[in-house]
C-alpha cells in the first residue's frame, strides 16, 4: 500500500494541474510558500554577507527540482524589481554538490546587481534556472591546474578551487587573481584558508592599481605566469575576468601556441553584423497592436523604435531575459545563422531578425 502512495500523489497533482488550468498549481502554491512550486525552480537566501562596499555574497538552498551544477557553470537568476520580474546570470563560486553561494558585483548602472546588493536578505527568494555553460573541469582532473581570474571573474574560477580541494585534488594547482589593490580582493579569507588547508595549492594576488601588498603588481604580463606557475605550459589552464585580461592572456598563450590549453568563461559575445539593405516585411506587435516595416535590425530594437519597452537585460543572447513568443513568422538567430520558422515559439528578441513578415506577442 505504502508503495503506491507515491504514484497516487502525482496522480493527484496532475489532476490539481489540470484542473487548475491555465494558471497551473504552481502559481498557487507560491501563493502559499515560493519554495512549493513543483515545476520552477526556486532558491531561498540562507546567508548573506558583503565583503566590499559593492558586493554581496549570499548563500542560497534551491527547492527540489534542482539538480545540481558542475563548478565553473553559469545560473539564470531572476529577482522580481516593481512588479518586473528581472533575469541575469550569475555563476556560483561554491563547490559543487551543496548548496549555491553568488556573489555578485554591483555595477553603477546595473538595476539588477545594484538591487541585488541593496536588498538580499535572509528569506529572500529568487527564481532559479538549471545550470549551464561549458566552462567546467575535465574527467579526470588534470594533474597540473592554473585558474586565473579578475575582479568579480573570481565566481565561477573559486567553485573550481573550491571543488578540486574538497575532491583532495593530489596535484599542483595555482590560483592566479588580478584586483586594483589589497582592498579590491574578494573571498581572501576564504582564498588563504584554503591555501592553508591544501598542499598542493598556491595562491598568487596581482594588483594592478597598487605597488603593495600583492605578491605580483601591474597588468599581466608573460613574467607572472612564469613567477606564480613555472609549469604553465604544461598545465590546463581556466580563465574569467575582465576582457581586458582576457585578451592578454588569450595573446599570449595564442603566441606560444598553447590555445588548446586555455579555457575561458565571459559574459560577453562577438559583435553581430546586421544586413539592414536586404531587409523586407513587416513586424507587428500584437500586444499593443503596433506594427512597423522590418529593418533588418533584432527584434528587440525594432520594439524600442516602436516605442515599446519590452524586457531586456544581456542584449546578447545569454540571459533570455528578453524571450517572448513569436506567433507567426520567421527569424533567424545573429549569433548563430539558424532560421527557424514554426508558430507561437519563444524566442529572444535580442538576436532574433525578423526573415520576411513577423508576428510578436509583445
Amino acid at each position: 500500500m505504502a508503495a503506491l502512495l507515491p504514484r497516487r500523489v502525482r496522480s493527484l497533482a496532475s489532476l490539481a494541474e489540470a484542473l487548475l488550468t491555465p494558471h497551473g498549481v504552481d502559481r498557487y502554491l507560491e501563493l502559499l510558500d515560493p519554495m512549493l512550486v513543483r515545476r520552477e525552480i526556486r532558491g531561498r537566501v540562507t546567508a548573506v554577507r558583503r565583503q566590499t562596499p559593492d558586493t554581496v555574497t549570499f548563500t542560497v538552498r534551491p527547492s527540489r527540482a534542482w539538480r545540481g551544477f558542475s563548478a565553473g557553470q553559469y545560473v539564470r537568476l531572476t529577482v522580481e524589481i516593481d512588479g518586473v520580474r528581472r533575469t541575469r546570470c550569475y555563476s556560483p563560486c561554491g563547490p559543487q554538490g551543496g548548496d549555491l553561494e553568488f556573489t555578485v558585483k554591483a555595477d553603477p548602472q546595473g538595476l539588477v546587481s545594484r538591487h541585488l546588493r541593496d536588498t538580499t536578505r535572509v528569506g529572500t527568494v529568487f527564481g532559479l534556472s538549471q545550470p549551464d555553460g561549458e566552462f567546467t573541469l575535465p574527467t579526470p582532473r588534470p594533474e597540473q591546474i592554473l585558474l586565473v581570474s579578475g575582479g568579480s571573474g573570481v565566481t565561477p574560477v573559486l567553485a573550481m578551487l573550491r571543488t578540486l580541494v574538497a575532491e583532495g585534488h593530489r596535484g599542483e594547482i595555482v590560483f592566479l587573481h588580478y584586483s586594483n589593490s589589497a582592498a579590491d580582493v574578494l573571498h581572501r579569507e576564504e582564498l588563504d584558508a584554503l591555501a592553508a588547508e591544501h598542499p598542493g595549492l598556491r595562491v598568487v594576488h596581482a594588483h594592478t592599481h597598487s605597488r603593495r601588498g600583492g605578491d605580483l603588481h601591474g597588468f599581466f604580463a608573460e613574467e607572472h605566469l612564469a613567477e606564480a606557475a613555472p609549469w604553465y605550459r604544461e598545465a590546463q589552464t581556466y580563465l574569467c575576468g575582465p576582457k581586458p585580461l582576457m585578451d592578454s592572456v588569450r595573446e599570449q598563450f595564442a603566441a606560444e601556441g598553447l590555445g588548446e590549453r586555455l579555457h575561458t568563461e565571459e559574459f560577453t559575445a562577438p559583435p553581430l553584423t546586421f544586413d539592414t539593405a536586404a531587409a523586407e516585411g513587416r513586424v507587428r506587435f500584437a500586444r499593443s497592436g503596433r506594427e512597423c516595416d522590418n529593418s533588418g535590425k533584432p527584434l528587440l530594437e525594432q520594439a524600442e523604435d516602436a516605442g515599446l519597452s519590452p524586457e531586456h537585460g544581456c542584449r546578447m543572447g545569454i540571459c533570455f531575459s528578453c524571450t517572448q513568443v513569436k506567433t507567426a513568422g520567421r527569424v533567424r538567430n545573429a549569433r548563430t545563422g539558424e532560421i527557424s520558422g514554426e508558430d507561437d515559439e519563444e524566442i529572444q528578441l535580442c538576436i532574433s531578425v525578423p526573415v520576411g513578415d513577423v508576428e510578436i506577442n509583445a
